[in-house]
């Protein structure tokens, strides 16, 4: 296993990420569901090509669920480009990573799964972080709050949907689902408000595509390479790099408490991800 290797598609993947979160802020002022449907159809293109290319049948195994998750999925992505509106980028890409938690309780009664007393408690301290951000920082949004929570809890469902999937259909497939419906449900949705792109806003709503497939790719090929209590604590480089951008590129200013807050977020979800990987009968 070659650390850098999986250092380097990690890098990739969350610099992906982070542009294309900060491409949907440059969009803020077109419809939430004309932005869903160009992230989708971008990577709906490239996802078909590759099924088309590898030869993998479009409709899958488990039709039903892949369904389902192509559903709350697409709900969780709209929410979450709903949230961007009203808070910096850095702020809703930390709260939206507290779906780990919620996907961690959803597993208690869908999966039978049990998590260990310590675990609650780095989820308690994310949980303190999240309670600073809307206690002591005054620009945090009740609106935007609401949304990104939306967004953290239908993502934790995700996951379990996909655990229910397993590997029993290609994660291509998967994806697939998933940009086929963002593409019919942004693109209907968006019709009363459509407005033609004008100048630059065409590369960013054409790149929206590009970058999410991006993102998905390389830290997929991470995950092929290296476990995923390797891998895992990586995707919060996201948080860091659509933070920094966000503070040099979008003039977005972050309090000393907005700070302390997206810190404690991460080191308890970072600290659940290390606890998992000294426990090998728990897969990430």
């Amino acid at each position: 296993m070659n650390i850098k290797k999986v250092l380097f598609y990690m890098i990739i993947s969350a610099l992906a990420f982070t542009l294309m979160n900060v491409s949907v802020k440059q969009l803020q002022h077109y419809s939430v569901y004309q932005i869903v449907f160009f992230r989708g159809f971008g990577s709906f293109i490239l996802t078909m090509a590759i099924l088309k290319r590898l030869k993998i049948p479009i409709l899958g195994n488990n039709r039903k669920l892949l369904v389902l998750r192509a559903i709350v999925g697409t709900s969780s992505m709209t929410l979450f480009f709903m949230s961007l509106k009203y808070l910096s980028a850095g702020t809703a890409v930390s709260l939206r990573y507290l779906a780990p938690i919620f996907s961690a309780v959803f597993a208690i009664f869908i999966l039978k799964e049990k998590i260990k007393p310590v675990q609650w408690l780095f989820f308690i301290i994310s949980f303190i972080g999240v309670l600073t951000l809307k206690g002591l920082d005054s620009n945090l949004d009740n609106t935007g709050l609401l949304l990104v929570f939306g967004a953290a809890v239908l993502s934790g469902l995700v996951y379990i949907i996909i655990s229910k999937i397993g590997k029993s259909d290609h994660p291509i497939v998967i994806v697939n689902y998933f940009m086929f419906t963002a593409t019919i449900f942004g693109g209907v949705l968006a019709i009363p408000y459509w407005q033609n792109p004008i100048g630059v806003d065409w590369m960013f709503f054409l790149t929206l595509g590009i970058f999410g497939f991006i993102g998905q790719l390389y830290m997929t090929k991470a995950f092929q390479i290296a476990s995923n209590n390797l891998v895992a604590p990586f995707k919060y480089l996201e948080v860091l790099f659509t933070g920094l951008i966000g503070f040099m590129w979008l003039g977005e200013v972050y309090t000393i408490w907005s700070l302390v807050g997206i810190i404690l977020i991460i080191l308890g979800l970072v600290m659940n991800v290390l606890y998992k990987a000294r426990d090998k009968r728990y897969t990430l």
